[in-house]
């Protein structure tokens, strides 16, 4: 089985247990102690007061953005603050349309219905939604030929909550059919630091510097689920091998042990960089022939591994295939072979 890894930033298995500093215990509750996004909140702020003054339910809501960012924190909050109850779900686990009815039925007036990777909606099943969403009632056929009839079953009003890393794989009917679409931006080191000191608070972890917080904030790669994945491995490494102190030397001994570096890359990282720059000069190299060199796969390079060397600027994608710019070779100490000036070779 291959190893997780800690600066990925889907969700992992010790993420999900009660203890956990991501676990459902330490969501914030409210939109006040919600940290980050402050253009979605306020938008966020005015719908649900809104909604709450009517005595309705919120608009549907979309929201999109790489994984880790907060998304069903974000589905959660709303619920409480509309004094409703979230039900969660997922794309992939509403196969049929059976799935979908039997969760909607149960709903109560203002329920949130949230819905993870909700691009992965089978087609059959998104058929259901759209009156769902539009009229609250759902239309199915029962029996088939010249004895074929249509019941109609009532919803109680509900709000829906979309979430998806992959928007553009959204249907322009369903796209359009959410009241409030917003995209979610990585965080930055301020907010990831004010982030890890709540999380520290509730589990009761004191006096930790703010060094070793903006550390620890630094290698996040500006997500939230990374940063407290992190504080969870520093914890563990601070009570058993540094006597429960967690101080800026903790810090820097569990993440060279776990071999995150101080720009927040990994061993998987590095080495797509190196091999980039040992085998193809730099590049141009195509992604199927940089695998193969890794010994990994294609897809994983695209989807795990090249985003986050994107938005640092060590990797650019070109007609020609990856290259690798200054700043990259610099960091792994590989010699840089394209102009003096540090910029890409013209196509």
């Amino acid at each position: 089985m291959a190893r997780e890894r800690i600066v990925e930033a889907a969700q992992q298995g010790r993420d999900r247990e009660p203890e956990a500093p991501a676990g459902p215990a330490l969501r914030p509750q409210h939109l006040a102690e919600y940290i980050g996004q402050p253009d979605l909140k306020e938008r966020l702020s005015i719908a649900i007061d809104a909604a709450r003054s009517r005595s309705s339910p919120m608009e549907h809501v979309l929201l999109h953005g790489p994984p880790g960012l907060g998304k069903t924190t974000l589905a959660h909050v709303i619920a409480n603050e509309m004094g409703s109850r979230a039900y969660v779900t997922s794309g992939p686990a509403l196969t049929k349309a059976a799935d979908l009815i039997g969760t909607l039925t149960k709903m109560e007036e203002r329920d949130v219905l949230f819905i993870d990777e909700i691009h992965r909606l089978p087609a059959a099943v998104e058929e259901y939604i759209y009156p769902a969403m539009e009229d609250f009632r759902i239309d199915f056929t029962v029996d088939s030929g010249m004895h074929a009839r249509v019941v109609t079953v009532a919803l109680k009003p509900f709000t829906l909550i979309g979430a998806t890393t992959r928007p553009g794989l959204l249907t322009q009917a369903l796209r359009n059919r959410f009241g409030i679409a917003h995209h979610l931006g990585f965080y930055g080191t301020a907010e990831l630091i004010e982030i890890l000191r709540r999380a520290a608070g509730l589990q009761g972890m004191r006096g930790i510097p703010d060094g070793a917080l903006d550390r620890l904030a630094g290698r996040s790669r500006g997500t939230p689920r990374i940063a407290l994945r992190l504080l969870r491995r520093v914890r563990d490494f601070a009570q058993v091998r540094r006597g429960g102190t967690l101080d800026l030397a903790a810090v820097d001994e569990a993440l060279e042990l776990e071999g995150i570096d101080a720009l927040g890359l990994d061993a998987l990282d590095r080495a797509y960089v190196q091999a980039l720059a040992g085998v193809y000069g730099c590049g141009p190299a195509g992604v199927e022939a940089i695998a193969a060199s890794m010994g990994e796969d294609a897809g994983t390079l695209e989807d795990v591994v090249e985003p986050y060397l994107l938005q640092l600027g060590f990797v650019a994608r070109t007609r020609q295939g990856r290259r690798l710019t200054k700043a990259a070779c610099d960091h792994v100490g590989a010699a840089w072979k394209g102009p003096a000036d540090g910029g890409l070779f013209e196509a």
